[in-house]
């Protein structure tokens, strides 16, 4: 279930105020607008790409929309050539003339599309909202409310009930807010539009053939401006794929208020992508005087008992148990609080992408089940670059000899190589953070 990853995070210690749709449950990273926590908890994320909900999409480049009039007309126009391509993949007229009767274009989504912030939040700023204690206490008591039916979705796909929680926490905080937007709608709208348009006019056609097979009535079927859907937010094709009818009355309904089938879906996409019960998403650590922080790379993986003989311990001064190999992540580089991530972590990621928001699930579903905020300094001086500078950040790397693979604005695993490198040949720390200090001294 891979849905748009809500609120795409960018490695490097920077979360992306929106997230970007892909193709995954809902899992993948999914764009929505990240709203401030407020009353019982406004704060939500957005999502995007291969995953549960969708994983980040690339800035959305400037374009001159036409005028309101033109674009109706466009529009309809455009909806007749597709319900042709419908049709020939199996969706039925009757199908086709209920989901667009009275359907228009609606410029609202392509203004939220063009107008994604390329301002982002460090990831200490993120994890302040994603487990904020208001969170947690609204998750400790989502989870009692639901206690009997998150233990049954436990029971059968062996993920733990504070997991599905924490994830439910942060793509609609507990289902407050999951989305008004007529999905049919928006979909069509970002699929005439074109800037990706395959993508979206694939998410659309998955989106009509829920409706063929009766889950929800085409009117009902509401979510995000960028199509993520129900109390999980998944996106349509990881619907088709990931979502189930876990209260048995032959819908796989994850729009109404009643969340188990939701709830039961976000279970079994997570164990479809290899889910370990009883293995930690993470466990925070204490680093070592004298670290060689070019072991802090996710291509390096040991045992815990391995990483304690190099002196990296859990806070309590005690070895991790042997849960598996893993991994050391420094998210806001050697300033910040270290976490020894499992496979585990690589299952969330299904969902989401973003660093953060793997960390943000993972350390929400500990407090929930009564574990203590994260222990570790942050770097709060920082701030986080903005999409530009993060561009020439790579384009300043890669002049310097140190490429990064492309230019796009995401600090990914070859931009924080790309860092490393220039840290190691400056005789600098090489934690691989992106920073600001970082960027002035390559200008």
């Amino acid at each position: 279930m891979r849905r748009w990853v809500a609120a795409s995070l960018v490695a490097g210690g920077a979360m992306a105020a929106e997230a970007a749709p892909d193709n995954s449950l809902r899992p993948a990273q999914r764009p929505e607008a990240v709203k401030q926590e407020a009353q019982d908890e406004s704060y939500q994320l957005a999502s995007a790409a291969t995953a549960m909900r969708p994983a980040a999409r690339p800035a959305a480049p400037k374009a001159v929309q036409p005028e309101p009039a033109a674009a109706e007309l466009n529009f309809q126009g455009w909806i007749n050539g597709f319900q042709d391509r419908a049709l020939a993949q199996g969706i039925s007229a009757p199908v086709l003339e209920s989901a667009f009767s009275g359907v228009s274009y609606d410029p609202e989504v392509i203004r939220r599309d063009r107008n994604q912030s390329e301002f982002t939040k460090t990831i200490w700023e993120y994890l302040d909202s994603a487990a904020s204690e208001l969170r947690v206490k609204n998750g400790k008591a989502a989870l009692r409310q639901h206690q009997t039916r998150l233990e049954q979705i436990e029971a059968k796909y062996g993920v733990e009930k504070e997991i599905v929680v924490a994830v439910w926490g942060l793509e609609s905080s507990y289902g407050t807010f999951r989305g008004k937007m007529d999905v049919i709608r928006s979909l069509a709208t970002l699929a005439f539009d074109g800037r990706r348009g395959a993508f979206f006019e694939s998410q659309l056609v998955a989106a009509l053939k829920i409706l063929q097979a009766g889950d929800v009535a085409s009117r009902k079927m509401t979510g995000s401006w960028a199509g993520a859907m129900g109390h999980t937010q998944f996106i349509p094709t990881s619907y088709l794929d990931y979502a189930v009818d876990f209260t048995g009355d032959g819908k796989r309904d994850i729009w109404s208020d009643n969340p188990a089938d939701a709830l039961a879906s976000t279970a079994a996409y997570l164990k479809q992508f290899g889910w370990v019960k009883g293995q930690p998403w993470g466990v925070e650590v204490a680093l070592p005087k004298g670290f060689d922080y070019t072991l802090a790379d996710r291509d390096i993986e040991k045992l815990p008992s391995e990483w304690a003989a190099l002196g990296i311990k859990g806070l309590d001064g005690r070895a991790v148990r042997d849960h598996g190999k893993a991994s050391i992540l420094l998210p806001a580089g050697s300033a910040g609080a270290a976490f020894m991530i499992f496979q585990n972590f690589a299952v969330l990621e299904r969902y989401n992408t973003a660093d953060a928001y793997v960390i943000g699930v993972g350390h929400l579903a500990d407090r929930i089940k009564g574990g203590a905020p994260i222990q570790g300094s942050w770097p709060r001086s920082d701030r986080a670059l903005t999409r530009s500078e993060r561009e020439e950040l790579q384009q300043r790397l890669t002049s310097a000899g140190f490429d990064t693979e492309g230019v796009d604005g995401r600090i990914g695993p070859k931009t924080i190589g790309a860092v490393r490198a220039y840290q190691v040949a400056r005789g600098l720390t090489p934690d691989g953070y992106a920073s600001p200090r970082l960027l002035q001294r390559l200008r």
